[in-house]
């Protein structure tokens, strides 16, 4: 399927859609923050079943009058299941503290399934952990695509990963969504998806660059984008099936994984297509820089 779609005529314009996006994004961030989860803040996760259908607002406040202040209770899965977090440490005896103070308001049959407790200290080291790991990840990128490709190849696709990983992070925090160890998982998958989909994009440039008879860079970054649409489609619809059937059928634990994920691929779609391409328009890649790339590696080997 051939496409003929001037993605470069709208290059402005998601500059600036990108820019209020990534200044909104970074401000949720500092002054809204992240609705961290447990795994970071530190505290105990205790998760009920009722026989029937659970009054939330009820069981908080029971939880408030019992002493448990700042408890978060959420129907977990099924309006039959719910999830309690609580802030503090953890007793051999809270689990059973908190049937037994649910139980005396009249109801019977409330079932412990399970209780975990995270160390602040530990949350704090998994919160650290996880941002050393998305900031090695960009690096090791940054040097493969110079590598592989050029310098300014590379530049331009670190811009789209942060680029990416912002918007999604400034989504959560703007929503409030839980964010845990499984959406820091989704962040860094979401640095490898978009950057394949850049690694695509960025190989047609250059073949077309040294190949092709026209001398405008933007009209063969056009053509480029437009040779590997297709492929990016396909590519990010039979994603988004997957992680689609994953947030709806694959219950509780995997849902915000899944959606960030979800926001990831969209953003590194529209990312591979307007963000790299803008900064390499941007950065001046023509003609001559893979010329002078060409002349280099001449240089360093000589035939014998």
């Amino acid at each position: 399927m051939t496409f003929n779609i001037d993605f470069l005529a709208w290059r402005k314009i998601a500059i600036i859609f990108s820019s209020v996006f990534l200044v909104v994004s970074i401000s949720s961030v500092i002054f809204k923050e992240l609705n961290w989860g447990l795994d970071f803040t530190g505290g105990t996760l205790v998760e009920l079943s009722y026989p029937e259908e659970a009054n939330i607002t009820y069981i908080r406040e029971t939880l408030l009058n019992g002493g448990f202040e700042g408890a978060q209770v959420a129907n977990f899965g099924s309006s039959r299941e719910v999830l309690i977090k609580l802030p503090g440490t953890v007793s051999d005896s809270l689990g059973s503290e908190i049937v037994t103070l649910l139980s005396s308001s009249g109801t019977d049959q409330i079932d412990l399934r399970r209780i975990e407790y995270v160390g602040p200290q530990i949350g704090s080291e998994l919160r650290d952990d996880g941002g050393t790991a998305m900031l090695l990840a960009l690096a090791f990128m940054m040097l493969y695509i110079a590598f592989r490709f050029q310098s300014m190849f590379a530049g331009a696709a670190v811009i789209a990963l942060i680029h990416d990983v912002i918007i999604v992070v400034g989504i959560f925090s703007l929503i409030q969504i839980e964010f845990d160890l499984t959406v820091v998982a989704a962040v860094l998958a979401v640095i490898g998806y978009s950057l394949n989909d850049t690694i695509v994009v960025s190989d047609r440039i250059r073949e077309n660059l040294r190949s092709a008879e026209l001398d405008n860079t933007e009209e063969i970054i056009n053509m480029s984008l437009n040779q590997t649409l297709g492929r990016t489609l396909i590519t990010s619809l039979t994603t988004l099936l997957v992680l689609f059937s994953l947030y709806f059928l694959g219950g509780e634990l995997i849902k915000n994984f899944a959606l960030a994920l979800i926001f990831g691929v969209v953003i590194g779609t529209y990312s591979s297509i307007y963000i790299a391409a803008n900064a390499l328009i941007m950065m001046g890649l023509n003609k001559d820089h893979l010329r002078v790339e060409e002349a280099e590696n001449a240089d360093d080997n000589p035939l014998p």
